[in-house]
């Protein structure tokens, strides 16, 4: 999704408005992430990521050229940087967040795997007295990394 606007002002207050509209979701997702209810955020996460992808296609198109915002006013461009700037400071906010939670649930699936591969018996099949004989060996388990 481009963005389309008719000369350089607009493009610079779209840009702004796109900015600020990116950096409170991600603001919001952030405070979900910091009181441990990431789940909350996924209601929201599509307009997020599409959001995000037209922001991350205009920024390369104006860092190719920027003569598409070269002539907007100066106010305008000073705007955009200072939103821009801000934008930043959420995204490591949301970032540092984002890596706590997945230390956490990371943590919280191995101490599962643990206990579960600790609990799990392996069967042998029937022993002499027509039970099923097991050991506590461990089995193996899969554990995806992505939260």
């Amino acid at each position: 999704m481009a963005l389309h606007a008719h000369d350089s002002a607009d493009r610079a207050e779209q840009m702004i408005v796109l900015t600020q509209r990116l950096k409170k979701m991600i603001e919001r997702e952030t405070a979900f992430f910091e009181a441990r209810t990431p789940h909350e955020a996924e209601p929201f996460s599509k307009e997020k990521n599409i959001l995000a992808t037209t922001y991350r296609l205009e920024t390369a198109r104006i860092a190719k050229n920027p003569d598409l915002i070269a002539d907007a006013p100066a106010n305008l461009r000073a705007s955009l940087r200072s939103e821009t700037l801000a934008f930043d400071a959420a995204l490591k906010a949301n970032n540092l967040a984002a890596g706590t939670v997945r230390e956490l649930t990371e943590g919280l699936v191995h101490a599962i795997a643990e206990e579960a591969a600790t609990n799990r018996r392996r069967m042998h099949g029937y022993g002499a007295n027509g039970r099923v004989a097991a050991d506590n060996a461990a089995m193996a388990l899969t554990l995806n990394r992505e939260v």
